[in-house]
């Protein structure tokens, strides 16, 4: 059976979809790249044991427009295996600590940095996107797709959908393709734009590591057509980090 295409109109304040060749400082790229807009129907509807989301095609609602923000951002890492054994009941939560003095930390360094964003404003998408159910799964395509539908025209989500950065709320319903408003009169060759930070040819587990994928990102009258994941116009590479 072949998947319907769903659809979602997007928008929020703020957006920063982070281009992964900058490593300190963090620069938006102009529209919404398809790991984001995956993210933000995986909020709404998930079973990554099942099926994945496929990006169709991203329009652009509104003209991208540069903000400059500074954030305070946490050096250290949440300890994984610490948090399942807080979980399990067999230790205390170990904070991260963004900030305090020598008493508190044991160290004058603190556990935040100031890092400087070009983020974007006034963000309005509509999204495109397929279920594709894994090989044992296809059978079940037409129940998957009702399911999405009625927690999409709830508002339901598992968690609050974002724009790159969790601080950045994503507000959705659903859409038609070809509805109002149109997208904006914009032709833009973007360049490689990042597809996706994981392997998405099989399903994932908790502790894959990254495997980064680029194509070449070209806005023609304001919309965004995505290539599948198995096109050979998507640039899959090793595991590495973004």
């Amino acid at each position: 059976m072949n998947p319907t295409r769903q659809v979602l109109e997007v928008w929020g304040d703020f957006a920063c979809y982070s281009r992964p060749e900058l490593k300190v400082e963090r620069f938006s790229y102009p529209c919404i790249t398809p790991s984001a807009a995956r993210g933000i129907f995986d909020a709404i509807y998930a079973k990554p044991a099942e099926f994945r989301w496929q990006v169709n095609e991203i329009e652009v609602l509104s003209p991208p427009s540069y903000i400059a923000l500074r954030r305070n951002e946490v050096k250290d890492k949440v300890n994984v295996s610490a948090v399942a054994d807080f979980m399990a009941g067999k230790r205390e939560p170990e904070p991260i600590w963004a900030d305090g003095d020598r008493d508190l930390l044991g160290t004058d360094e603190r556990g935040r940095t100031q890092r400087q964003m070009m983020a974007l404003k006034n963000v309005r998408y509509r999204l495109h996107a397929e279920i594709l159910p894994w090989p044992e799964h296809r059978g079940r395509q037409t129940a998957l797709e009702a399911q999405f539908l009625r927690r999409a025209e709830r508002g339901k989500c598992f968690y609050q959908p974002y724009f790159g950065c969790r601080e950045f709320p994503a507000y959705f319903k659903l859409a038609e393709p070809g509805a109002e408003p149109r997208p904006i009169r914009l032709d833009l060759d973007i360049g490689l734009m990042l597809y996706d930070v994981f392997d998405l040819s099989r399903p994932g587990a908790a502790h894959d590591a990254p495997s980064v994928s680029l194509f070449r990102a070209v806005l023609r009258g304001g919309v965004l057509r995505v290539p599948e994941y198995s096109s050979p116009d998507v640039l899959r590479g090793g595991g590495g980090t973004a």
